[in-house]
């Protein structure tokens, strides 16, 4: 599998300061746990050995992880749309018409998609039927259990 990944310039300097902290903070913390643990004595019984092997693993799994998404990244240019039409990276304001309240997110890539932070998803139903549109468009949102109209007010 060598799908790219799409993140942001953000997304991908995330990733790369937590890989660079996982490298040279995390890891020789949990190589001196680890030294510290085996100085105890008899490992075979030994609590604090066995954590910090979990956590070696974990740190050292989590390396992985990045360096892969970093190899198979793939940056969205965030160019401003002088057409107005949504794509990936842009940043949407939109009016829900079934609760009529307005929402403010942004289309990202999968991995970088957090709902807490308004980044969704360019896979998610609501960025599937947006992509595409205007200021003004009216769209209806399907593939969910209740469908809905939107109307979009502004797109960075």
């Amino acid at each position: 599998m060598n799908e790219e990944i799409l993140l942001t310039k953000e997304g991908i300097k995330d990733l790369q300061e937590e890989l660079d902290n996982l490298i040279n903070v995390v890891r020789p913390e949990v190589i001196e746990e680890l030294k510290e643990a085996r100085a105890q004595g008899d490992l075979s019984e030994n609590a604090d050995y066995d954590a910090a092997r979990n956590r070696q693993a974990e740190v050292e799994g989590r390396i992985k992880e990045i360096e892969s998404l970093l190899t198979k990244a793939k940056e969205i240019k965030e160019v401003k749309s002088k057409t107005g039409i949504i794509k990936l990276g842009s940043k949407v304001m939109f009016t829900n018409l079934l609760i009529n309240k307005n929402f403010e997110i942004k289309i990202v890539g999968a991995v970088e998609a957090n709902p807490f932070e308004n980044t969704i998803s360019n896979e998610s139903p609501i960025a599937k039927a947006i992509i595409g549109q205007k200021v003004g468009d009216l769209v209806e949102i399907k593939g969910i259990q209740v469908p809905y109209k939107v109307k979009i007010i502004t797109v960075e």
